[in-house]
């Protein structure tokens, strides 16, 4: 097992570290959570290898057998009346060719107000953006290292502007069947764009995640770890509002320490009763909880709770997330066997 990690480490920190977060890259929607199985475990979690056809989304290397003729739908009123949702179809060729999936990322921005530079009305505008992926995984002969990838074309358009773009999803995923241990890796969004919005090129929100999750031996939960956004070095801001005035009128800003910016790579996940008809979840975001939180007022952002029942061949999910006082956000999803 040490081994494997090893090797995936290796990959890691050989990796170019650069990358881009919120607001710095153009299709954001394309780091959202992919399913509320994910959303509960604090998202962007990686590491299972299941019949969950969605979970390929996010990581090409997780397509397998299972997920074959497994059709998941998702969706999810996100935060200020945003709403956004995936598909998830795999079908298996045959025993050498293995499984092709077959996706769709989608997000609606709603309607909008539009107005000229003197203040005259316009009327109303909306903004949507969509991704369609196609991903193949492959087991390396005689090793229990799977590969994989996504190839995805983007469209955008924001009220008269519109872009088309590419990227490439890339994965890799360990197994140790004997420990039930998982541990994987994955670089999103190698891309760039095809036509611009008016212009000028800006880059994709690149991404590179590590996971490890494993199922304890004697009681029925697996827990998640992920580290995100590790292309990037800091990745904690300092909040303006939570600068401090002394007595004298001089303001000192925050100061992200060290610890904090490690923290903000984290999240937590532990799903109970993995493989069964029944699943609890749970996960909590450390980078969401700090970004998000109110000084001196508990509001408990970051943590996620989420279940998973199985009825006949279909599955039902749903996870609410904690994001401010103010604002929440539910996931719902149904996978459905066609077998």
């Amino acid at each position: 097992m040490m081994k494997g990690i090893s090797s995936l480490l290796l990959m890691l920190f050989a990796l170019p570290l650069f990358g881009q977060l919120g607001g710095e890259s153009t299709y954001q929607f394309l780091n959202l959570v992919s399913s509320p199985r994910q959303a509960a475990l604090g998202g962007k979690i990686i590491t299972n290898f299941d019949h969950d056809v969605t979970e390929a989304l996010y990581n090409p290397a997780s397509i397998n057998g299972a997920m074959s003729n497994q059709l998941a739908v998702n969706y999810s009123s996100y935060l200020g009346g945003i709403s956004y949702g995936t598909a998830a179809y795999a079908y298996t060729w045959d025993r050498h060719v293995q499984t092709f999936h077959f996706g769709v990322t989608y997000i609606n921005y709603g309607s909008f107000d539009g107005y000229d530079v003197n203040g005259v009305s316009t009327g109303t505008f909306n903004g949507n953006e969509a991704a369609i992926s196609l991903g193949y995984n492959y087991n390396i002969p005689f090793t229990d290292f799977y590969v994989g990838a996504n190839l995805k074309i983007i469209t955008s358009l924001l009220e008269q502007y519109n872009s088309i773009g590419g990227a490439v999803d890339l994965g890799v995923m360990y197994i140790n069947e004997d420990l039930d241990f998982h541990a994987a890796l994955t670089v999103r969004n190698l891309g760039t764009q095809f036509t611009t919005y008016a212009g000028q090129n800006e880059p994709l929100p690149f991404e590179v995640n590590f996971g490890m999750s494993q199922t304890l031996e004697n009681v029925p939960l697996r827990w998640h770890l992920t580290l995100e956004n590790l292309q990037e070095w800091p990745i904690g801001v300092a909040n303006p509002s939570r600068a401090t005035t002394d007595l004298d009128g001089n303001q000192t800003q925050e100061e992200v320490s060290f610890f904090n910016n490690a923290l903000r790579h984290l999240i937590l996940g532990a799903e109970l009763f993995p493989e069964g008809g029944f699943n609890l979840r749970l996960g909590y975001n450390f980078r969401r909880s700090e970004e998000l939180r109110i000084v001196d007022q508990r509001n408990f952002s970051g943590i996620s709770v989420g279940v998973g029942i199985q009825l006949n061949k279909m599955r039902f999910s749903y996870t609410h997330a904690r994001y401010t006082s103010a604002s929440n956000t539910s996931f719902f999803g149904l996978q459905i066997d066609l077998e």
